[in-house]
């Protein structure tokens, strides 16, 4: 094989012999730094700055300044970098992969690409599994960072705002993966853009890049909360819509299926609830429900919209007639046909924001990851975020034993075999580190051990600081360590004196895990930097991978040559018919992946929209053109509904769009004719409302300062967009469960996804443009200063694996704004749905929240 690799050298043998070249002129330059006093050394910075203004590039610059970061840490830490860490640091700066065997020093290397990239002054983000590994690596790491003249942070969750934001604006900063996707998240939910906390995502460097781009891939990071809603409220709204008569107290428009009170309606609902005025700020929530209720009550038909059975209220789809399981109208509108039907009103709760760690990581100009196991994976890395492996050779000769697996018949022999083991290595003072798949499982060990009066320490992956501590002892002379699989990762275990005569430290595994690369990163906990050690599996046919994936047949011919429960199979056949079975559910678990993320990048493009378009209305001084763009969208909307091409003009329906206008977008004595526009062309009448509507809001706009239009304008932007998309985002996911059901009926359940989705983001954005329109055009502002309000949830950053305390934004303090909503017939509705508050039908989208 070695004489054929030279023949046919493999793509990791042809990528190392490129960076070899690099790393020869890195080893080149330690003469010459190493002559360098503290002084120099330390302006080397500004002059790798200066010369990258000057028009070098960070590769230009690599042998130089990865010299440099080696002598600092010789002489800050006494550590200095091995040839093939160097190799391990350009392929991180490459933007690859770097599989470095455990013991190989892969925090040290991650110094050297963090370094080069921290000088242009854009950031660097240094990813780690948790708290304990982040501030472990800042203290030791960030000395040598600090010798340069580089500035250091360190992101922790209890942080406040100005100590996250003073981190990030460090040149290198220290945190975990979940903290940075929720910082990004609540990034993107302030009010102001000076409460942001970090700059645009630059480069990462993800330690345990298998563990957090792959183990945890599908885990999304969630922001949520529940709406502030009283269920009683729905089913007194409902009594109030029952009791109203068409065209008295409500009118009906068939086209739009908008129901709008009128103005005694409007003194029913007064007398009913006992209020001065519906339209009051206080009563907006009240204002909203009644509303739903009236869509609710003359808009929704049972057995037409939706049907009533076992499971509730299931909406029956308009166009093909079939039930759309696992689907819910937004906006409150579900509820309030529940309190119609009589049924029990699930209670709101919303996602505030949501990001999956693929694509929070996707995002970054360059990611780059380093790990002892990544080879298996490759192909993930590679297809989900571009990213090859390089596997780097060790720095000394891997002389670890490992030797092939046991079988046995039963797990409790197995388990007494495991323990008899341990015994007789310990008896010996050789340590022993048990790895298991689960803390049960670790757990029935140790009562096991402390029968024979064997001692031993468990780890069970839930007290990280406490875990690497004793994980590091894990190879003192006669340790007994039981591990979880990912207890205490990223900690080195040193030999203690005298271990590397008994062996050094012996490693078992008591269960093969689905992921060969688990497998591989138990054994890899032994035999660091060329010492001794060695590993053995032990299994039985009731194993889970066995039972699931096992080998039926294989145990049908231990029973019927005779062999007893005690008896072993030892032989490389046996193993290799396992890892076979390891790949196959590899391979099924990529494909899993893999369809998450398809499903994830729907939402994705559409959540990359909204915030880039978020951040431009909080940094633009003015968003005077983002509103009267939205002005004009709506028009043409409204114009474009009511004038049909397959109509002639006699037939269109005119005095639609004129109520539409003076009710929305006009206020007296500013009015829209229907002689203004009848008998014209369609883009004759569109015009001719721009130029009415625009003139109106420019009229507005003298009323007011231009500080003040433009604060107001980003209050009513901000807020719409808020809820809008909150809202949408519990849509998204009502339609994600449900969507599976499409193949039932020979539909593709992704492209189903894909086009409802896409029709529901456009329908979202048309509500943002038209509820933006009608309150810029209709609110009336009786003070001098805006303050902006955060939608009114209880928010609390949770993911499906991490339970997190809750999170709260505080929004800038400001002089209070007081928006006041006049009781005229026509002006938008204050709970926030877009409409006019005659015709507040609850269009998919908001909270419904104040």
């Amino acid at each position: 094989m070695s004489a054929l690799r030279k023949v046919f050298p493999s793509q990791n043998d042809r990528e190392l012999k490129k960076i070899t070249k690099v790393a020869d002129k890195i080893e080149a330059l330690e003469p010459e730094v190493s002559r360098c006093s503290d002084e120099e050394l330390q302006q080397k910075t500004p002059q790798f700055r200066e010369r990258l203004a000057q028009g070098e590039t960070l590769d230009d610059l690599l042998p130089e300044a990865f010299a440099v970061v080696r002598e600092a840490s010789k002489r800050v830490l006494g550590l200095r970098h091995f040839y093939v860490q160097l190799l391990g640091g350009i392929v991180l700066h490459q933007g690859k992969i770097s599989e470095m065997k455990t013991g190989e020093g892969k925090t040290l290397v991650a110094t050297l690409p963090a370094y080069l990239n921290a000088l242009p002054g854009k950031g660097v983000h240094i990813v780690t599994v948790n708290d304990y590994l982040a501030q472990r690596d800042r203290e030791s790491m960030g000395k040598i960072y600090e010798f340069l003249g580089l500035t250091v942070g360190m992101n922790l969750h209890d942080m406040d705002e100005e100590e996250k934001r003073a981190a990030y604006a460090a040149d290198i900063t220290f945190g975990t993966n979940n903290e940075y996707g929720f910082d990004y998240l609540r990034d993107n939910m302030v009010l102001y853009k000076e409460l942001m906390v970090q700059r645009p995502l630059n480069f990462a460097i993800v330690d345990e890049v298998d563990s957090i781009l792959i183990d945890e891939a599908r885990t999304p990071l969630i922001i949520s909360g529940q709406a502030n809603k009283a269920t009683d409220l729905y089913y007194a709204a409902d009594r109030f819509a029952k009791r109203l008569k068409r065209e008295d107290d409500y009118t009906l428009d068939e086209k739009t299926r908008t129901v709008t009170l009128t103005e005694q309606g409007v003194d029913k609902a007064e007398k009913a609830f006992d209020i001065d005025n519906l339209f009051d700020t206080k009563n907006m929530l009240l204002n909203h429900h009644i509303n739903q209720a009236l869509k609710a009550n003359v808009t929704m038909h049972r057995d037409e919209d939706y049907v009533v059975n076992e499971d509730g209220v299931i909406i029956v789809d308009e166009f093909t007639g079939r039930l759309m399981h696992g689907r819910r109208y937004s906006d409150g509108l579900h509820q309030a046909i529940e309190a119609k039907e009589g049924l029990q009103v699930q209670k709101e709760s919303m996602t505030l924001a949501t990001i999956t760690l693929q694509n929070y990581f996707r995002m970054y100009q360059k990611l780059a990851g380093m790990t002892g196991t990544a080879k298996t994976e490759e192909e993930e890395f590679r297809k989900i975020y571009g990213m090859d492996v390089v596997v780097i050779p060790t720095n000394k000769p891997m002389i670890r034993k490992d030797e092939t697996d046991i079988l046995y018949k039963t797990e409790d022999v197995k388990y007494q075999k495991v323990v008899d083991e341990i015994v007789a290595r310990h008896a010996k003072g050789q340590p022993v580190l048990v790895g298991t798949v689960s803390i049960a499982n670790s757990e029935r060990l140790s009562k096991m051990l402390k029968k024979k009066g064997v001692p031993h320490n468990v780890l069970n992956a839930k007290f990280h600081r406490q875990e690497a501590e004793i994980i590091a002892q894990a190879g003192q002379l006669g340790q007994v360590t039981i591990a979880t699989n990912m207890a205490g990762r990223g900690t080195d275990i040193v030999l203690g004196d005298g271990v590397a005569e008994r062996g050094g430290l012996h490693i078992i595994g008591t269960e093969r895990h689905e992921s060969r690369r688990i497998d591989n990163q138990l054994r890899g906990r032994a035999g660091r930097q060329g010492d001794p050690g060695s590993s053995q599996f032990f299994l039985s046919f009731e194993d889970e991978l066995m039972r699931r994936y096992g080998q039926d047949r294989l145990k049908g011919i231990m029973e019927k040559v005779g062999m007893d429960d005690e008896q072993e199979i030892e032989g490389r056949l046996f193993t290799k018919a396992v890892e076979t079975a390891q790949k196959h559910i590899e391979g099924a678990n990529f494909d899993t992946r893999r369809i998450v993320l398809q499903y994830d990048n729907v939402m994705n493009e559409q959540r990359n929209i909204i915030y880039k378009q978020r951040r431009e209305v909080l940094e633009a001084d003015s968003v005077r053109d983002i509103v009267r763009g939205m002005i004009k969208a709506v028009i043409g909307h409204v114009v474009e509904l009511h004038t049909p091409e397959e109509e002639v003009p006699e037939d269109w329906d005119v005095d639609a769009i004129v109520d539409y206008v003076n009710g929305n977008l006009l206020k007296e004595p500013v009015r829209l004719e229907v002689d203004d526009i009848k008998m014209r062309e369609r883009d004759e009448v569109t015009a001719i409302i721009e130029e009415k509507v625009l003139a109106y809001y420019d009229q507005r706009e003298a009323e007011l300062t231009r500080e003040q239009m433009d604060e107001f304008e980003k209050v009513i932007v901000l807020r719409t967009v808020d809820r809008k998309w909150m809202d949408h985002i519990d849509a998204m996911e009502q339609l994600r469960q449900g969507i599976h059901l499409r193949a039932y009926g020979q539909k593709d359940p992704l492209q189903e996804y894909q086009f409802e989705g896409f029709n529901m983001f456009n329908q979202m954005v048309f509500e943002i443009s038209e509820e933006v329109s009608k309150h810029v055009m209709r609110t009336e502002i009786s003070s001098d200063q805006l303050e902006r309000e955060e939608v009114a949830v209880e928010q609390e950053a949770t993911t499906r694996s991490y339970d997190q305390p809750p999170e709260k934004e505080e929004p800038r303090k400001r002089q209070p704004v007081r928006v006041q909503y006049k009781a005229g017939r026509n002006d938008p509705c204050p709970c926030g749905s877009g409409k006019k508050y005659k015709q507040c039908c609850g269009a998919p989208g908001k909270t419904g929240t104040e």
